[in-house]
């Protein structure tokens, strides 16, 4: 039977010590934080005839490295999952990497060899060979992926990156090396911790360049191979250090942009955030949440050591910036620890399961959080009630404890305290969908009459409860609050309880308060429901809630029982009710509209307006109206509906217009009507624009209004400028200048007879590049002709001269002759031709 021998009586806890021997202090008592289990089944059997170097941990197996070379693979219990050990290496494996998906393990040794093994396909199985022990090797956590060159670390005198290239050969690039053995290699998305004698370096291993560099701070005298630097990436920017008696919380930065911008500087940097030292030895770190988890043994002097090494301990620290609290610290009981030191102790986690790996020669301790009941246990007697639900509600394999049973004495304690909306909110959570829980405990509720309290969190979808709990809850609402009354009306499904009676008492509370218009409103919501919806609107329109007015009409179709309240809508909402009533010209006559706001226009304006501007053919029979209204309330519109309409009498809008002076109006009008001669008039005489007189002629065309504008202008020389400086195209200028009384004075004559030459010149000059345009558009024509007829021939294998009739083409190369082939596909042999064209000839003479 699989099992882990337990360890939770032998590891004694310190702080418990340090709380029995002060027990006249009070201090807050701090609940344990973990429990200990030896790994036993297969394991005691491999470290039996072997000691074991190192351990690498995945969610789903143990990678446990020995120091004979052999890495056993291993499930969380200690069974070995694979039917034989890896024989990689052939002497001690000093670290062992395992990328992001469990894939694939790489691990290195003193032989000089590094193994990249797949443990479930052998195509990238691979063994580099090195001259010189490799302390450390990391693999890239994507090393599954195809696509990310199958990178991987290794560390020895120098740290070196081999990507996977063309032709699966690896690619060698040194990052770092001078600084003595590379003895630790962690790897985290994109950046990389490397560990040398003297330092840590972390790598963007995208860019291949160093972003910080974080000197040994500790003793000297404490050797790097006796006392390792321990790595541990919490997430992809925070890295916990653990050096000896030093600890180091670091987190990469990004550069800000207003930093000075060097080419030489990178993107991202490493900030401590913490650093303290220790009263010990640290042998692993790792993370749990926001705290510490340090593996450590007591310090010793180094001068004199003493002969019976003491037993590692399993800290739990808070990190603050210059200092450590300690939360917890437990000794562990591990096999053969009087012979072991600092170096022969390791520490892995998996994070996200919060469960720690402690690794000796001959033992492996994993340490768990304590038991979800335990823990639950624990809050209650502390009277953290919260807590403690919350961890019910997490709890995945609880045994003593349930969420209703933590619910309703968390419950209890609120409601003695008054605090009524917590305790209504603990519902939703404590009593799920069972709908008689729910029932008990919201007569509970009425009982101190706080109902309002739970109304927000009543089930009203999934599992619904007795229609008079809902009542009650409604009743209570309208007696104390309306606009909370309002809100249940609108929010809750109208099935959860009875309409009518609901209704009924809505109608009683409103002969007290008759002007309450949220008691109003609610009482219309009730009519819809019911069905009702005429009575619904007559509410609506009385408290003017124009939205809910319109949205009613919409949703139901309430066409037919508007047609007397027209008036009433279009003063409501005047946009809204003239847009409902364009969009439903097919259930709202116009006819019907424009005869019931006859009596008022403005509101008849809007209406007419918008259904023009929808569909200039809707309501075309009004457009006579409509002109009297755009002169009325828009006059600068109605300039741009008298040139896009054509359905509107022509007299009684130029009459309209001189009516209230719109001049504009009238001479397009006057233009339209064919009375050109009157339209220039007033353009000259009223408005004295002459370039709209011009505009006027020349969208009229005609030469003898030409005239009379010449003739207008005779007196009024601006107006002979004007008319010099346009008039050439379209009028020979010779007539205008024989117009001009003698001795008139006309500003910037001179210019206009020179615009009028240099236009001259301008059309002389355009004739003459069309001519040279079209000549050269002849030319490039006939030479795509002549290209075309130069082009080859295809010659079918059939295709015999003219001539002789003979095949043009022949197999054999010795008898084959000249061709000429034509356009029109003709082809003779040359000689044939020849003759032919002899033979012509002399017929000719003869």
């Amino acid at each position: 039977m699989e099992r882990n021998e337990d360890l939770s009586n032998e590891a004694s806890n310190e702080n418990e010590e340090d709380s029995s021997t002060s027990s006249d202090e009070t201090e807050e008592e701090v609940e344990p934080k973990l429990c200990y289990a030896r790994i036993i089944n297969d394991l005691p059997q491999i470290l039996k005839k072997d000691a074991a170097s190192c351990i690498a941990v995945d969610p789903k197996f143990l990678a446990l490295g020995t120091h004979w070379g052999v890495i056993h693979i291993l499930d969380h219990q200690g069974n070995n999952i694979r039917s034989k050990e890896l024989l990689l290496h052939t002497t001690t494996v000093n670290q062992i990497s395992i990328d992001g998906n469990g894939d694939h393990i790489a691990s290195c040794s003193d032989d000089g060899k590094v193994a990249i093994h797949g443990l479930y396909s052998s195509e990238h199985n691979y063994i580099l060979s090195l001259d010189r022990p490799v302390r450390a090797v990391a693999l890239d956590p994507f090393f599954y992926k195809s696509g990310t060159g199958r990178r991987f670390i290794t560390g020895d005198d120098k740290v070196m990156l081999h990507e996977k290239t063309f032709l699966s050969r690896y690619k060698n690039t040194v990052l770092h090396q001078g600084e003595g053995q590379i003895r630790n290699i962690k790897w985290k998305g994109k950046f990389v911790a490397c560990a040398s004698d003297a330092s840590i370096r972390v790598f963007d291993i995208e860019s291949k360049v160093t972003i910080s560099l974080i000197r040994k701070d500790h003793d000297p005298q404490l050797r790097p191979e006796l006392y390792r630097c321990n790595m541990f990436w919490k997430d992809e920017k925070t890295l916990l250090i653990g050096w000896a008696d030093r600890i180091k919380v670091c987190v990469v930065q990004k550069r800000s942009p207003a930093e000075p911008v060097s080419k030489d500087l990178p993107c991202h940097y490493v900030q401590i955030v913490s650093l303290f030292s220790t009263d010990f030895y640290i042998c692993g770190i790792a993370a749990l949440e926001e705290n510490l988890v340090v593996l450590s043994v007591l310090k010793e002097d180094i001068q004199f050591p003493s002969a019976q090494a003491s037993r590692p301990q399993l800290r739990v620290l808070e990190p603050h910036c210059e200092y450590s609290n300690e939360m917890s610290s437990d000794i562990l009981s591990v096999r053969g620890f009087q012979e072991y030191s600092c170096k022969d102790y390791y520490l892995e986690s998996l994070p996200n399961e919060g469960v720690f790996f402690i690794l000796s020669p001959k033992d492996v301790v994993i340490a768990k959080p304590r038991d979800e009941d335990d823990h639950i246990s624990w809050l209650l007697e502390h009277e953290q009630f919260e807590e403690a639900l919350q961890a019910v509600l997490i709890a995945k394999n609880l045994k003593r404890h349930s969420v209703t049973h933590v619910g309703q004495i968390y419950m209890g304690n609120l409601l003695e305290q008054k605090k009524y909306n917590e305790a209504a909110k603990l519902c939703v959570t404590m009593l799920g969908s069972n709908r008689q829980l729910w029932e008990e405990e919201v007569y509970k509720f009425a009982q101190i009459q706080q109902l309002r309290a739970v109304a927000p969190y009543l089930p009203i979808t999934d599992q619904k409860l007795d229609p008079a709990i809902y009542e009650m809850v409604l009743n209570e609402f309208l007696e104390h609050d309306s606009k909370g009354f309002l809100k249940l009306v609108q929010e809750w499904p109208s099935d959860l309880y009875n309409i009518p009676t609901i209704i009924k008492a809505v109608d009683y509370r409103l002969t007290f308060d008759p002007d309450n218009n949220l008691l109003l409103l609610s009482l219309g919501e009730l009519y819809t429901y019911e069905k009702k919806f005429d009575k619904a609107l007559v509410i609506y329109l009385k408290i003017g809630n124009n939205h809910r007015v319109f949205d009613l009409i919409r949703e139901h179709s309430l066409f037919s029982v508007i047609h007397d309240k027209l008036e009433e809508l279009m003063e409501l909402d005047t946009k809204e009710a003239t847009r409902l009533l364009v969009e439903n010209v097919d259930k709202v006559p116009i006819t019907l509209v424009v005869s019931k706001l006859s009596d008022k226009p403005q509101l008849l304006y809007h209406y007419l307006d918008r259904l023009f501007q929808k569909d200039p053919e809707l309501g075309e029979d009004h457009h006579g109206l409509l002109v009297q209204l755009y002169a009325e309330f828009d006059p600068d519109r109605l300039l741009s509906f008298l040139q896009s309409s054509n359905n509107y009498p022509l007299e009684t809008a130029l009459e309209i217009c001189r009516q209230r002076g719109l001049v504009e109006e009238e001479v397009f009008l006057l233009g339209r009507m064919g009375n050109t001669r009157d339209a220039l008039c007033l353009i000259t005489e009223k408005l004295g624009d002459i370039r709209q007189a011009i505009n006027f002629c020349k969208e009229h065309d005609d030469v003898d209004l030409w005239k009379d504008l010449i003739r207008h202008s005779k007196d009024k020389p601006h107006f002979i400028t004007v008319l010099l400086q346009n008039i050439g195209t379209h009028v020979d200028p010779i007539i205008l200048i024989r117009e001009i009384p003698q001795g008139m004075e006309i500003p910037g004559l001179r210019d206009s007879l020179v615009k009028i030459l240099q236009d001259y010149n301008l059309q002389i000059s355009l004739r003459e590049g069309c001519k040279k345009i079209l000549v050269s558009d002849c030319y490039g024509l006939l030479e795509r002709l002549n290209k075309q007829h130069r082009r080859g021939i295809t010659i079918q294998e059939d295709q015999v001269c003219q001539a002789c009739h003979r095949k043009v083409l022949v197999k054999d190369p010795r008898y084959a002759e000249d061709i000429n082939v034509f356009y029109c596909k003709h082809s003779f042999h040359k000689d044939c031709l020849r003759v032919s064209e002899l033979v012509s000839r002399i017929r000719l003479f003869t």
